[in-house]
């Protein structure tokens, strides 16, 4: 059988999969730096996705497969820092200037998720500033957001006060000259869990619509990858919760070309294949 190229992040559950017979990993040390060439062109037969970029891609008439393999999945609110010689917290972030990779990014879609529903922060009434383009090519950030000066650095910005808050990613930055937005994350994290009942997702997994069209090898894609030790809710039911959330989340901050139902996200999923095996 042909190797299938993939693009997936080197974690704990994913180990296995680097030697397996099946699949030619891809060399990404940050792995979102996969994410806009899979949309884009199809890159690669399978390839870890934030589902922001995802949910986009098929609103905008993409026919990339979406597997229910979740990759990260973790709690977002300690990722809003702020400098810590500036205090205020998440009430008060109206009018005020908060910096992100890109207005796409999923950390800040579940963040300005957050922000609505506990706050009723919408998205227009802060300033957005982002510093990269959106995984997809056709999008263009919303009015309410604007384009840093080439060059810049949302950290430097933040800490000299240029930004008011920044949204970083897995990778938060140290130093006590920074603190999060959120007075305890840990606190709200479970606030979150307690009203949503799911962790927020991140990253999930893609495979081009002919990889799925292939009988029996998206089964033993999901296979390997429960096989792998995955920590996370696997398989549609399970993550139904989640990308409802998310949908809506993207459809109220601007995110999505046109509406999308549940069945369009797990559109070209082969029947049968959305649910672990019996005793799995």
């Amino acid at each position: 059988m042909t190797r299938l190229t993939a693009a997936i992040g080197r974690y704990r559950h994913t180990e296995t999969l680097f030697s397996d017979t099946l699949l030619r990993i891809e060399p990404f040390p940050v792995i979102s730096r996969a994410f806009a060439p899979m949309v884009r062109t199809q890159a690669f037969d399978i390839s870890e996705m934030a589902i922001a970029t995802f949910l986009m891609a098929r609103a905008a008439g993409s026919d990339l497969v979406l597997l229910p393999v979740v990759l990260a999945a973790r709690s977002q609110n300690g990722a809003l820092l702020r400098r810590t010689a500036d205090p205020f917290g998440p009430g008060d972030l109206r009018g005020r200037c908060i910096g992100v990779r890109t207005y796409s990014q999923t950390t800040g879609l579940w963040l300005r998720g957050i922000l609505q529903e506990e706050y009723g922060l919408q998205p227009a009434q802060a300033r957005w500033v982002t510093f990269e383009d959106a995984h997809i090519a056709s999008f263009r950030d919303p009015p309410w957001a604007e384009r840093a000066p080439t060059g810049s650095d949302m950290l430097a910005m933040l800490r000299n006060g240029r930004l008011d808050a920044a949204i970083f990613g897995n990778d938060i930055p140290a130093g006590t000259d920074l603190v999060p937005v959120f007075p305890d994350p840990e606190a709200a994290g479970q606030s979150f869990l307690a009203r949503h009942h799911l962790m927020p997702v991140n990253h999930m997994v893609v495979c081009r619509a002919e990889i799925a069209g292939q009988e029996g090898l998206v089964q033993s894609l999901l296979d390997r990858f429960r096989a792998a030790g995955t920590p996370f809710p696997f398989g549609r039911a399970a993550l139904d919760p989640a990308i409802r959330l998310a949908l809506r989340y993207a459809a109220e901050q601007g995110l999505l070309e046109r509406p999308l139902t549940l069945d369009d996200v797990w559109a070209g999923l082969p029947p049968g294949c959305d649910e672990p095996e019996d005793g799995a």
